[in-house]
């Protein structure tokens, strides 16, 4: 039986040709949601202490990474449609992508990826138990929601809900899923956008089986490979911000069984 692969490249997902990876069964990608300089607006980490009396703190008026004004989501489609297997003749094998993305970028995502091909999608939903917009709860109602697209080409994705009976007992898998935080004693927070692993797990056991190929063009924490490794699926992600990169190597990717270190370009570069 060959061994599962874990692999993360501090690169773009653009240079994939480089490291002769093989095509998805899915993809998953958490995109920038372009909130700019307002990335901490809604939260109280604004401010020192989380307290406006206290004057703002160090991440007021900032992005959460520099990266986020560096992404194209013409070029991103683009790669995906390339990333992802080809359309089989079987029905049931199907690849698909998945997109988490704030529930106003829905609808433009959706019209794009018809331009690449994926010209079917549902969208996706996942409920919190509490919201981090704690500065606008005396202004309005606050969101609680994460939100996701699934994009297909044209036949329905590969589906499992033998998991879910196993798990639960219902065989209806719903469209919208517990939103459930890690645990910080065994998941480390790397990422301020970070996705946890159980939601993870749930949609790579979901649309791909054992041995499949799951493929994170915008790894960040690296939560996405952490699910599929745990889960017997071969992985491979894309992060071009080096600290995230880093952060992720050290910290999350040992989590589990034993993780090769992947040489990054620039490590490459040094050897060659």
């Amino acid at each position: 039986m060959s061994k599962i692969k874990c692999e993360l490249y501090n690169d773009n997902f653009q240079n994939r040709k480089k490291y002769n990876i093989p095509r998805a069964q899915l993809v998953i990608a958490d995109i920038p949601y372009n909130l700019g300089n307002n990335a901490f607006a809604s939260n109280p980490s604004w401010y020192v202490g989380g307290d406006n009396k206290n004057g703002e703190s160090s991440k007021a008026g900032k992005q959460f990474f520099p990266s986020d004004k560096n992404f194209n989501l013409v070029e991103y489609m683009h790669f995906c449609s390339k990333l992802l297997k080809p359309e089989p003749k079987e029905r049931g094998k199907a690849p698909a992508m998945i997109m988490f993305c704030s529930f106003e970028q829905m609808a433009p995502l959706i019209e794009v990826a018809k331009r690449y091909g994926f010209k079917k999608s549902y969208p996706l939903f996942f409920i919190k138990k509490t919201s981090p917009q704690a500065l606008k709860a005396n202004m309005r109602i606050v969101g609680a929601t994460e939100h996701a697209v699934v994009f297909y080409r044209d036949k329905l994705p590969k589906f499992n809900n033998a998991w879910q009976q196993e798990e639960t007992g219902k065989k209806m898998i719903l469209n919208w899923f517990e939103w459930t935080r890690d645990s910080t004693k065994e998941i480390p927070k790397i990422h301020p956008t970070q996705k946890p692993v159980s939601v993870l797990e749930k949609l790579i056991k979901t649309f791909t089986d054992p041995g499949d190929v799951v493929i994170d063009p915008c790894a960040g924490s690296g939560t996405t490979l952490l699910a599929a490794k745990k889960n017997g699926r071969n992985s491979y992600g894309f992060e071009i911000y080096r600290p995230f990169y880093k952060a992720a190597i050290e910290k999350m990717l040992p989590i589990g069984d034993e993780h090769e270190h992947q040489m990054d370009i620039f490590e490459c570069l040094a050897n060659s």
